[in-house]
């Protein structure tokens, strides 16, 4: 029930920047159980290692809200890849889903203190 709207959310928020490949996305998902993962995964087609930071907090932490931060934490690594757009997926009460675009902006020039102007 869940993984047959995500895509609906997805198509709402991605395509005015004309991305349409779920793929091309980094994921946080709050957790929610591996059922709602194993929806996701399979109804927006995704390769196996785009759930696999979520997958590993629920294995470690259970499904709770406290391990959000701890999911948010592990998926940096899978910005590293140079992927620009992500999506953030919160599962409630009721199945209600809440989701945050994000974007990764990477910062090519250094950061320049006070000091340096000296």
């Amino acid at each position: 029930m869940v993984g047959d709207n995500i895509e609906n959310v997805l198509v709402k928020e991605f395509s005015p920047n004309g991305i349409s490949d779920w793929n091309s996305l980094f994921y946080i998902v709050h957790l929610g159980g591996p059922k709602i993962l194993d929806e996701i995964q399979q109804n927006l087609g995704l390769k196996e290692e785009k759930l696999r930071a979520s997958r590993h907090v629920l294995s470690e932490y259970g499904n709770m809200k406290g391990p959000m931060k701890k999911s948010m934490e592990e998926v940096k690594t899978t910005t590293s890849d140079g992927l620009e757009w992500g999506v953030l997926f919160g599962f409630e009460l009721g199945l209600t889903v809440e989701n945050i675009v994000l974007r990764n902006i990477l910062i090519d020039t250094p950061c320049i203190s006070a000091h340096d102007d000296a």
